[in-house]
């Protein structure tokens, strides 16, 4: 397992309706609801978020494939929007991506660049299994806990409050080996990456105790 973003996307919100400050690597962006959802619509909200990481992917990718090709294209546009609705008992939406050119394209380049947008990265994701998984620390005070430790590092584990994330033993896996009894082994990395490891622990099963 590698997670596509070595910091993940933050997102925070506080009191006020329903302001959202996201951070990614290069900065930050304000998310909102719109008024008629009693937001105050100072930002994109999450369905229209939605929606621009299909539009944008979608460009980027006929950008590059152009590019590669030669041709004379100088702009190229995306319309996307989405419909939600109930069939057999299930939910299942729908999502429209228009591709047009504000200046004349031939219709063989028009034909390759729709098969090529149905292949960009962003697409496959929504067109194939997506599972969302939700993690949330708890207090670990309380929680009996295992210590593995050596003369630089002490790795507490807290089984209880373990949610099998994954994250530990995928990520490190010289250190974290859930098949074997004394599963952390504390030599098996230095003790700068092993803590960095458990920092991404997202249950707070893990945790470094000072030493």
């Amino acid at each position: 397992m590698k997670y596509k973003f070595e910091k993940p996307v933050n997102a925070g919100i506080g009191t006020g309706k329903y302001k959202c400050t996201i951070t990614w690597r290069n900065g930050s962006f304000i998310a909102d609801e719109p008024v008629s959802q009693g937001g105050e619509d100072s930002g994109p909200d999450p369905y229209t978020l939605l929606l621009s990481s299909l539009a944008s992917c979608t460009l980027i990718t006929l950008r590059m494939y152009i590019e590669r090709k030669g041709w004379e294209i100088p702009e190229i546009r995306v319309n996307t929007n989405l419909y939600s609705e109930i069939k057999e008992g299930n939910m299942v939406t729908v999502i429209d991506r228009d591709i047009y050119f504000p200046r004349p394209v031939p219709d063989d380049q028009k034909l390759r660049l729709q098969d090529i947008a149905k292949a960009c990265p962003i697409s496959k994701i929504l067109e194939n299994q997506v599972t969302v998984r939700t993690f949330m620390q708890r207090d670990p005070e309380t929680a009996k806990k295992i210590v593995y430790q050596n003369e630089e590092i002490a790795v507490i584990w807290r089984p209880e409050l373990c949610q099998h994330a994954t994250r530990c033993w995928k990520e490190l896996p010289m250190v974290f080996r859930p098949k074997e009894k004394k599963w952390v082994d504390v030599d098996g990395a230095p003790a700068v990456q092993i803590a960095e490891q458990v920092y991404r622990c997202p249950s707070g099963a893990l945790a470094i105790e000072k030493k």
